[in-house]
């Protein structure tokens, strides 16, 4: 059922999208250099890297399938204008979904391996996410939210990022609030916190998820690609 009550509202503020796609974007331009930069032979690190690697590959995923469960048919059959672009976007999914499938097939055979040929097998795929992504992600900024920022209410809206929330791990979701506010600038961060999340969460990062965070980066990313 995609209508809205006609007592509801529609316009919404999508900006929340922006800021999900900027954190796949650092993610996803990394991750290939994160896999090229493990020894061969190093077993531990490999597993560490590739642990990483599954994180973020089900992170995508899962954003893409609340899209494809709650965006597509709705600014389809509201703005009939946009099909076009939600069909160009149903195809963009269709591609990185082949695609992280052909990762998960590969990622196995490395970690077992720590081989420099399994390791490129992996690299060569995230190249090919990455350069994906990157033309996705700035299509649905510049076709899609636009419109969907005028046929959608904000409680259709804001659906998505329930679906985010409830679809991911329960162990992991202090690690995705780090990984979100590692891709805001330093100077934006508390107020980000303070704007986005209410006291309690807040109060979490604070005493434990912070720390939690600052350990699994430095575990992941060592002193490569070393930001602020």
């Amino acid at each position: 059922m995609t209508t809205t009550p006609q007592s509801e509202r529609l316009g919404c503020d999508t900006s929340d999208m922006v800021q999900i796609h900027r954190l796949f974007r650092r993610l996803f331009v990394d991750a290939p250099v994160l896999v090229r930069g493990v020894g061969v032979g190093d077993r531990t690190r490999t597993a560490v890297v590739a642990a990483h690697v599954r994180d973020i590959a089900g992170g995508l995923h899962r954003h893409h399938r609340g899209e494809d469960l709650l965006l597509w048919d709705r600014l389809e059959e509201r703005s009939p204008a946009c099909a076009l672009h939600v069909g160009l976007m149903r195809s963009q999914h269709a591609t990185v979904a082949d695609l992280l499938v052909r990762l998960d097939a590969l990622v196995p055979a490395w970690e077992a391996s720590a081989s420099a040929e399994d390791r490129e097998a992996v690299a060569e795929v995230l190249d090919e996410i990455r350069a994906a992504l990157l033309v996705h992600l700035g299509a649905e900024e510049e076709r899609i939210l636009p419109t969907a920022s005028l046929v959608l209410s904000q409680r259709e809206w804001d659906e998505l990022g329930e679906h985010g929330r409830s679809s991911t791990p329960r162990g992991q979701m202090l690690l995705l609030l780090g990984w979100i506010l590692d891709s805001v600038p330093p100077a934006e961060r508390a107020e980000w916190l303070r704007t986005n999340l209410p006291l309690p969460i807040r109060v979490v990062w604070a005493a434990v998820g912070r720390r939690q965070f600052a350990a699994h980066r430095a575990r992941v990313y060592g002193t490569a690609l070393a930001r602020d």
